[in-house]
């Protein structure tokens, strides 16, 4: 059996500025690796965010990468609290993904991260990446 990749990718409700109590319950069972970004674009949901795939090595979203401590435990609850269960598979909203991301360090590595599955079109483009989780 192959260890599951332990490092997640998070760019909204989760990021350690939101103050989410899921957040919370992340930063309770993992290690803030640093700040990081992702190739992507970002597109505001509702009160939270959605990234999807982009093919414009300038196009990133920003982010923050976590080592978990258990992977296996914490992917499970954070699966379940962005709509991912058994069974959802086309129906989920989002999807989770292995993907690149740069630290602010310059280091690459391979993290989890959450896309979003559904129609970007009548959402609003986060221009710069950054979500800042105002509302509205």
């Amino acid at each position: 059996m192959s260890a599951i990749n332990p490092h997640l990718f998070v760019y909204g409700s989760l990021m350690s500025t939101a103050r989410h109590p899921m957040g919370e319950r992340l930063r309770r069972e993992a290690r803030l690796v640093g700040a990081a970004t992702m190739q992507g674009r970002l597109y505001r949901v509702s009160w939270y965010p959605a990234a999807v795939a982009a093919e414009e090595p300038d196009q990133r979203v920003h982010g923050e990468v976590y080592a978990l401590d258990d992977p296996a435990s914490s992917l499970a609850w954070l699966d379940a609290y962005e709509g991912i269960a058994p069974g959802t598979g086309e129906l989920a909203e989002y999807a989770r993904i292995e993907r690149p991301v740069r630290l602010v360090t310059g280091q690459e590595m391979a993290a989890w991260v959450y896309l979003y599955r559904q129609d970007v079109g009548r959402l609003a483009l986060i221009a710069d990446g950054r979500w800042r989780g105002e509302a509205g």
